[in-house]
């Protein structure tokens, strides 16, 4: 069984992120994820050129059961660190609205970059591999259906079950409540508001357009666009 100081589990941003800072503080990282590629959720952000992150990315703009965590995370590591880590790739990338930052080309870009970051810390990525146990003790073994896996530390990165259609799952809110961690509750967040009869055929006359509106629930608001 091979042994790592690190397994992080899920190869998505926070996933590639992770095991490359890791990995570059010579940590010795395995990187799995069941998909069959890496980041397939940042080749379909923004419209495929990935709005990788938001100038005014602000702790009290975070709706959170513990408000210190978002101004923890953030004050840790900056939206500018993120840009300073695309500019070292030589990443073009322009404002769309509103502090949104897209990349000039592809988000094909973001990923590359991502697995060069993984590169330079010597993690080892393998995909296709499904997790089928996970005990703990003295570290961790992870099981999957291509062999079995030690380590000290493990990193659970797969996301929450927002996009099904692209292979996303709850596993890491099971295998949390499997070694008896609290788990918040999840409510969906970028849902579209549907409308029907004469609202419908109003709404389908203005297919393409976005307006800028406030929305308002309870006592939060915020002002966007409305894409019909």
């Amino acid at each position: 069984m091979e042994a790592f100081d690190v397994i992080v589990l899920g190869a998505g941003a926070a996933g590639l992120m992770c095991a490359s800072v890791a990995g570059q503080r010579g940590r010795r990282v395995l990187l799995l994820d069941h998909a069959d590629k890496v980041g397939s959720k940042i080749l379909i952000s923004g419209g495929g050129r990935c709005n990788f992150t938001n100038l005014e990315a602000r702790a009290e703009r975070y709706l959170s059961q513990n408000p210190h965590f978002a101004r923890s995370a953030l004050s840790r590591y900056t939206a500018q660190d993120f840009i300073a880590l695309v500019e070292k790739h030589r990443i073009a990338y322009h404002e769309k609205t509103l502090g949104q930052l897209f990349c000039d080309g592809s988000a094909r870009e973001i990923v590359a970059m991502l697995m060069a970051e993984c590169r330079a810390g010597n993690v080892d990525v393998r995909v296709r591999h499904r997790v089928t146990d996970i005990t703990g003790g003295e570290g961790f073994r992870v099981e999957t259906d291509q062999g079995a896996f030690r380590a000290d530390r493990l990193v659970l990165a797969t996301g929450g079950p927002s996009i099904p259609k692209m292979g996303a799952t709850a596993f890491s809110h099971e295998v949390a409540r499997h070694f008896g961690l609290a788990v918040t509750e999840t409510r969906p967040a970028l849902v579209p508001l549907t409308a029907a009869g004469e609202l419908l055929a109003f709404c389908q006359q203005l297919a393409g357009v976005a307006v800028e509106a406030v929305v308002r629930c309870s006592r939060q608001s915020f002002r966007e666009n409305i894409l019909f």
